[in-house]
C-alpha cells in the first residue's frame, strides 16, 4: 500500500480529516477503534517513553521503532508522525524520512524551531532563520518519495506568521501548519495567504488555539485537524482517579460491572493487533 498517497487522497477529499494523537500502543489501540487517522504526538511520546516534557529529549530511533510497531498493528490506518525539527541536523532529518517511509509512515511534520525546542502552545519558542529552515525542508522534500510532508512554523508575531506561512505555501510541502493559532480570525488570515495549499490545524486542551469543531474547520477551509493529546490527558486523569480510589478503599479493587474494563475487555482490544489478524490490509475508510 502507498501510505503517503492514501493520506494525500484523504486530505484532498471533502471536509476536514481528523488525526488522533496517540502516545503508545495501547492508546493507539483505543483510538483506532473510532478513527482512521493516528497522529504520533511528540508531546505524548516524550511523556510516555521518557517521562519528560517535549523539549527535545526524543531520539529518532525510538520514534522509528514506535512507528514500526504501529504500522504492523494498524496496516489500514493513516500515520502522521511528529519529527520535531528533524532532530537538528538536515542530514539526520533526511535519514529519518527514509527510515519512516520504508516502514510505512504516511506523513511527517517538520517544524522551524531552534533548540532548545518547546511545545507549540507554550511561550519561549525560538525559530530558525527562514532560509535555514527552507533549506532543511527542501532537502527533506527531495529525499521523500511519496511521504506527505507538513511544513510547520512556530512563529508568534502576526506579520512573521503570515510571511512564513506564505513562504511555506510556495514550497513543495503538501500541507502547511501554523502552530499555536490564537483565533478563528487568524486561521482565516493564514488561509488567505497560503492560497490553495492545504492547511492543518492543531488543537490541544489548555493550549492557545480555540476549540473548533470539524464542520467549523471545514467551513474555514482547513483540510486536516490533529488532536495531539486527548488520549494522554484523559489517561492521566483516569489513572489518578483509579489510584486515589484504590488508596481510599484500603487496596480493595472496585467491583467489575458492566461497562467497566477488566482482563477480558482489555485482552479483546489487544488481540486485534496480532499480525495474523491483519493478513490483508484494512481499507482506509474514515470511521469518524
Amino acid at each position: 500500500m502507498n501510505y503517503g498517497e492514501e493520506l494525500r487522497r484523504e486530505i484532498m477529499s471533502e471536509g476536514t480529516t481528523p488525526l488522533i494523537g496517540v502516545f503508545d500502543m495501547f492508546s493507539a489501540s483505543v483510538a483506532a477503534q473510532h478513527y482512521n487517522g493516528l497522529f504520533v504526538s511528540g508531546f505524548g511520546f516524550a511523556a510516555s517513553h521518557y517521562g519528560l516534557p517535549d523539549i527535545g529529549f526524543i531520539a529518532w530511533p525510538d520514534i522509528v521503532a514506535f512507528v514500526q510497531r504501529l504500522r504492523l498493528a494498524f496496516p489500514g490506518r493513516h500515520l502522521l508522525v511528529d519529527i520535531d525539527d528533524g532532530y537538528v541536523d538536515p542530514e539526520v532529518a533526511c535519514h529519518v524520512i527514509g527510515q519512516l517511509e520504508l516502514i510505512g509512515a504516511s506523513g511527517v511534520i517538520l517544524e522551524d524551531q531552534q533548540r532548545p525546542r518547546r511545545c507549540g502552545h507554550v511561550d519561549g519558542k525560538r525559530i530558525l532563520p527562514l532560509q535555514e529552515y527552507l533549506d532543511k525542508l527542501d532537502m527533506v522534500l527531495r529525499t521523500r518519495r511519496d511521504l506527505v510532508v507538513v511544513a510547520r512554523t512556530d512563529a508568534g508575531e502576526e506579520d512573521e506568521v503570515l510571511a512564513r506561512a506564505e513562504a511555506l505555501a510556495r514550497t513543495d510541502a503538501d500541507v502547511v501548519l501554523v502552530d499555536g493559532v490564537r483565533s478563528v480570525e487568524q486561521i482565516r488570515r493564514v488561509r488567505t495567504v497560503i492560497g490553495d495549499k492545504p492547511l492543518l490545524f492543531n488543537q490541544i486542551a489548555g493550549g492557545r488555539s480555540p476549540r473548533v469543531s470539524l464542520p467549523e474547520l471545514a467551513e474555514l477551509g482547513v483540510k486536516v485537524a490533529i488532536y495531539s493529546t486527548p488520549c494522554l490527558f484523559a489517561a492521566q486523569r483516569a489513572m489518578e482517579e483509579a489510584i486515589v480510589r484504590l488508596k481510599r478503599d484500603d487496596g480493595r479493587l472496585p467491583e467489575h460491572t458492566e461497562g467497566s474494563v477488566g482482563v477480558r475487555e482489555s485482552l479483546a482490544l489487544l488481540e486485534r493487533n496480532i499480525s495474523r489478524n491483519h493478513s490483508r490490509p484494512e481499507p482506509a475508510v474514515l470511521l469518524a
